[in-house]
């Protein structure tokens, strides 16, 4: 086949899952409820926050972000499903597949970011409680939210300006449901390894290194908490954490799951099952775990919903 030049490219094909016609509207109905579940209870997380004093902390600042960057997250990928199901469409324009990749890499990168802040606002927490105000400022949580999204607006930008300089050949299929940077580079017909060692050297930096800060601030979570005399206060200081490592397990489970797996990286079906783990329902279940596991969130929810069900 012949490469031509990626301008002259108009639109690539997202082969997505089974093209069995009968299935198509299964895969509409559980993608949609999915996508609705997710925003709907991700909304009422950012709004239970919001109006609830007591929760305006640096722990909820950094759990409200990481709701709304969910919410995002989650719209990259799951409306542009609909619509190819709904019109029986498998197009993706070149413009949109870069879109999509852009705005799929920012968002996934801020949920790593604040997964690793919200590990250091416990560890500070637990381990320095009573340095725990001076320390976590509100000017410096919002300094560290700005900051997380500086950074990886503009590392996504770098790596859609190096896409832009790979040829891709007429008619390329996409073996997965969206536009993935890793997969787009692979199917590229012309030299990646500037791509490839980008990719490389920024997933040690923005992946490796924050998780390995989340490891390090629950290394010494641990230990503070062995060395405390009171089981009630090591129940109360590790109850504070359990919903955030939930969320940790669940995104870092399902994303070392879907890169690192051999049978899912052989396997394009296999790759585009495990990914919607990874890409629709942890963001999904993100706030079931924030409202089931943690006291305060479900009594903010409560009033919010008493509040809302009383006007008139």
């Amino acid at each position: 086949m012949e490469a031509e030049n990626q301008t002259e490219v108009s639109e690539f094909l997202l082969l997505g899952f089974s093209e069995d016609p009968e299935l198509q509207f299964l895969f509409f109905g559980l993608f949609l409820s999915m996508y609705l579940v997710a925003v709907l209870g991700n909304l009422l997380i950012i709004l239970a926050i919001i109006s609830d004093s007591h929760l305006h902390t640096p722990m909820y600042f950094f759990l409200s972000n990481l709701s709304f960057v969910d919410i995002c997250f989650i719209t990259t990928t799951v409306p542009k499903i609909l619509v190819n199901i709904q019109t029986e469409s498998k197009d993706i324009s070149y413009i949109g597949c870069l879109t999509q990749m852009y705005f799929f890499m920012i968002f996934i990168g801020l949920d790593n970011f604040l997964l690793t802040l919200m590990a250091y606002d416990r560890f500070v927490a637990i381990c320095h409680p009573l340095h725990y105000t001076v320390i976590m400022k509100p000017q410096l949580c919002v300094l560290l939210v700005l900051m997380s999204w500086v950074i990886i607006f503009w590392v996504s930008l770098l790596h859609i300006l190096l896409m832009m300089r790979l040829n891709f050949c007429i008619g390329t299929e996409i073996p997965h449901f969206f536009c993935e940077l890793a997969q787009i580079i692979k199917l590229a017909c012309s030299d990646t390894l500037i791509n490839n060692i980008f990719l490389y050297v920024l997933t040690v930096l923005l992946v490796v290194f924050p998780f390995s800060g989340i490891l390090f601030s629950y290394s010494q979570i641990v230990c503070s908490l062995m060395r405390m005399s009171s089981a009630g206060g090591k129940y109360k200081a590790f109850s504070t954490c359990g919903s955030h490592l939930s969320v940790i397990s669940l995104f870092y489970g399902t994303g070392i799951g879907v890169y690192l797996s051999p049978a899912v990286t052989h396997s394009s079906q296999k790759s585009s099952i495990a990914s919607v783990i990874y890409t629709v329902v942890t963001p999904m279940l993100n706030p079931f775990i924030y409202s089931l596991r943690n006291k305060d969130v479900k009594g903010a929810l409560g009033r919010l919903l008493s509040r809302a069900a009383s006007c008139p």
